[in-house]
């Protein structure tokens, strides 16, 4: 079990549930700034190579995503971008479109930049075969200049993942590793369709440290159909025992009218928002008691985790795959539905896979949508970053980088506030804006008086708690 760090005290988090039901309410997540239900359908092909182009000047490190989007079988929890393939075949044709993916982005936004992190996320990343794992991380090395440094991290299903896929990752350099375990409960995996014994996790975790894995992060789902106070907490000893340097705890996003085969949920059986509430504060208080950080929403770490060390010293960011280590880069994606983002905005790739696949083939980008950001997009995602992200904002240093008097530009917003100030969710004071660790649990509240764009879109957003 990694030794806790003196650097970072583990403290207790008030957990007030009137006020959580007073605040839970539909919102975004804020993992970019205009959020994602706001990027354009007329952003072209031609938009997304001029936006990476001109990122090529840029003295900002790099950041790589690559989607892989595809599963076995289909969680009936899920709200990714999945593609349900039973043949290892799907995955052998889609890594070379990878491949020409990059070359092209390379060309664009050019290669030189250094690479600080590298993230495959999915469907199933661990889908690959471990030849195969062995080769898109040699195609990324081939196209880009990946650092020593550099954090590489894949997200694994314990049930897809072999000893072989182990001994792949850790060869090509993988040092943190992504567990989707959401609940070790039978009835409730059987409800959700996916069974896989607390002893499957076990042996990967294990195996992932004993090849030299620097964080391992086990992801969690409150909310799911039959679970209960008891059984949760069954979940949570079996997961503490585990000793994850990081743990990701969901609240269960119930959209069947966005996901249809949540549809085939009973819908009888998820927990009513009174056990939900329960749910939540039985998992703060498990795992802060046992030594992990709460550093904001839905993360936890370990004292020594560099997440909670980024969440100590400010340099901790937000962005599409959540809290990060990653610093103030560019992020560069590739494959299906992956979304790049820089200082000037957004692209995101076509989400079928055969769309994607015809796009690459016929020389192109497989652009879907995206966005330009404005000045002022810009000026209020550096607000909603530094809220979301760092808990506090100091306006002096806000007003040197913009040229603005913050509190007359945000006279309404913080007039907004001002209720969550009376209820303890953040401090207004006259040189910064504080978020209080009950306001780290619904900072999304925090944020959305600073979102120009919020309600000028019919968006199904999952609810803030």
């Amino acid at each position: 079990m990694p030794e806790p760090a003196t650097s970072t005290p583990v403290t207790p988090v008030r957990f007030d549930r009137a006020l959580v039901r007073k605040y839970d309410r539909p919102g975004p997540r804020y993992t970019s700034y205009p959020t994602a239900p706001h990027f354009r359908d007329d952003f072209t092909a031609d938009d997304h190579a001029r936006l990476l182009a001109a990122g090529r000047a840029s003295t900002r490190p790099l950041s790589l995503y690559v989607h892989v989007p595809f599963c076995r079988t289909r969680c009936l929890f899920c709200g990714c971008n999945v593609t349900i393939a039973r043949d290892p075949e799907r995955a052998s044709r889609y890594l070379p479109l990878l491949d020409r993916e990059m070359a092209r982005v390379a060309a664009l936004a050019g290669g030189e930049r250094p690479v600080v992190q590298i993230h495959w996320g999915g469907g199933t990343p661990s889908f690959v075969s471990p030849s195969e794992v062995r080769e898109l991380m040699a195609t990324i090395r081939r196209r880009y200049r990946v650092t020593d440094g550099c954090e590489i991290g894949v997200e694994i299903d314990p049930r897809r993942t072999s000893d072989e896929h182990l001994d792949a990752l850790a060869e090509s350099g993988v040092r943190r590793l992504s567990l989707g375990v959401q609940d070790l409960d039978p009835r409730v995996q059987r409800a959700v369709r996916r069974v896989q014994p607390a002893e499957t996790v076990e042996r990967v975790i294990e195996g992932a440290r004993r090849r030299g894995a620097e964080s391992v992060n086990v992801d969690l789902i409150y909310g799911l159909p039959h679970q209960t106070p008891e059984s949760f907490a069954a979940t949570l000893d079996a997961v503490v025992a585990m000793a994850p340097d990081r743990v990701a705890l969901f609240n269960f996003a119930y959209l069947p009218a966005t996901f249809p085969h949540q549809r085939a949920l009973d819908a009888a059986a998820l927990p009513d928002a009174d056990c939900k509430l329960t749910l939540l504060e039985l998992s703060i208080e498990r795992l802060t008691e046992a030594g992990w950080v709460f550093i904001g929403m839905d993360h936890f770490a370990r004292p020594g985790d560099p997440l909670a060390k980024a969440f100590a010293d400010g340099t901790l960011r937000r962005n599409f795959q959540g809290y990060t280590t990653g610093g103030d880069s560019d992020l560069l994606a590739f494959g299906a539905s992956s979304i790049s983002a820089t200082g000037d905005g957004f692209a995101q790739n076509l989400r079928g896979v055969e769309d994607y696949t015809r796009a690459i083939v016929d020389g192109g980008l497989a652009t879907a949508r995206g966005l330009w950001t404005t000045t002022e997009d810009r000026l209020r995602g550096d607000v909603i970053q530094h809220l979301m992200a760092r808990f506090r904002l100091d306006k002096r240093e806000f007003e040197a980088r913009w040229d603005v008097d913050f509190d007359r530009r945000f006279a309404a917003e913080l007039e907004a506030l001002e209720p969550l100030a009376a209820d303890g969710l953040v401090e207004l004071e006259e040189e910064s804006i504080e978020v209080t660790p009950l306001g780290r649990l619904l900072v999304r509240n925090v944020a959305m008086p600073f979102d120009a764009h919020l309600g000028k879109t019919a968006v199904e957003y999952s609810r803030t708690v």
